[in-house]
């Protein structure tokens, strides 16, 4: 995995529910969920009180049934200080994280679980174990990760990829990860995206690589080597998401000014983005790992309720599709 980083996603903090609206972008990507089957969700290493109530509040609200995997008496102790009922819940012993992870895999390849979710061990660990070329959950497509953005000062539910695995992207891998963020964004139920590849520019220059990046790109979609979405670029972020800065550089697209995914050029600019975006316009970000042979559900400390559920819930409609049979990376 020479370009890619297992990353700690934990240090993007989501605000609480109270800065959005009774009936968010998230409360309808849970209400989606808890309409169909439950999912099997291996939790590997719930030995906190965030990851296990996380788990069990999901639960609750009947979007997963967990098997929890980690040391046996430590997440009973952690049950027990927090009264968190895990007693409906299959427990599979592991001495450590690491040995957690690597259980929590082998339990996805037996075909026991139809999700995995990170507990209270470093992102880092549970990916070595995800991304191991003989005993790992790789398939044909490229790993990467998409953070699902509730924005309140925008109207579409906003994918950002790849901020958090793939530090400086090649053209084959942008290319898995634009077909990672459309099979994530359709089969959560929104529809057909409006894909934004994004630059500092939007004219093409070999001055700027990741222009050329674009619009090899957009004519990759054009010979359906990328379907699904519908896909423009280079787009600078403003004209992507501004239907006015749009105009007023005399863009013509049906994706500009109202972009749903964006996609980066690089880990550094989707990282700073997705945090300019916490930070300064108060969203909440749920995040999902996808081109594994399951979605990996990553959360933090720091996330919301909502936010923990968001990507839970994400992760369900995934394995929903999966089921009635949409297409998926191949193994």
């Amino acid at each position: 995995m020479a370009r890619e980083r297992e990353s700690e996603i934990g240090t993007l903090r989501a605000v609480g529910p109270a800065a959005h609206p009774p009936e968010s972008k998230y409360d309808r990507l849970i209400s989606k969920a808890k309409a169909v089957a439950a999912a099997k969700t291996i939790v590997v290493h719930p030995c906190d009180e965030t990851s296990l109530r996380g788990a069990t509040e999901a639960a609750a609200l009947g979007i997963i049934s967990p098997v929890l995997v980690g040391p046996t008496t430590k997440i009973n102790n952690v049950a027990r200080e927090h009264k968190l009922d895990i007693s409906k819940f299959e427990v599979v012993d592991a001495p450590h994280s690491d040995a957690a992870a690597a259980r929590g895999v082998e339990l996805i390849r037996e075909g026991k679980g139809e999700l995995l979710m990170k507990g209270s061990l470093h992102t880092d660990e549970l990916m070595r174990a995800v991304t191991a070329s003989a005993t790992g959950l790789r398939t044909a497509r490229r790993i990467s990760h998409v953070f699902i953005m509730d924005v309140p000062t925008y109207a579409e539910t906003l994918f950002i990829t790849d901020a958090a695995i793939n530090i400086f992207p090649d053209l084959d891998a942008k290319r898995d990860i634009i077909q990672n963020a459309i099979d994530l964004f359709t089969q959560v139920g929104l529809g057909t995206p409006r894909v934004a590849i994004l630059s500092a520019v939007e004219t093409v220059t070999a001055k700027i690589p990741s222009t050329i990046d674009a619009a090899a790109l957009c004519k990759m979609a054009d010979r359906k080597q990328i379907t699904g979405g519908i896909l423009d670029g280079p787009l600078a972020f403003d004209n992507a998401i501004d239907p006015e800065a749009a105009k007023i550089k005399g863009i013509e697209s049906p994706v500009a000014g109202k972009a749903q995914i964006l996609v980066v050029p690089d880990l550094e600019a989707g990282n700073m983005l997705a945090k300019n975006l916490v930070y300064l316009s108060k969203a909440d970000s749920a995040g999902l790992v996808l081109g594994a042979r399951v979605p990996v559900v990553l959360t933090s400390r720091a996330d919301s309720v909502r936010a923990r559920m968001a990507s839970c819930a994400a992760a369900v409609l995934y394995a929903a599709a999966r089921r009635a049979g949409a297409n998926v990376p191949a193994a």
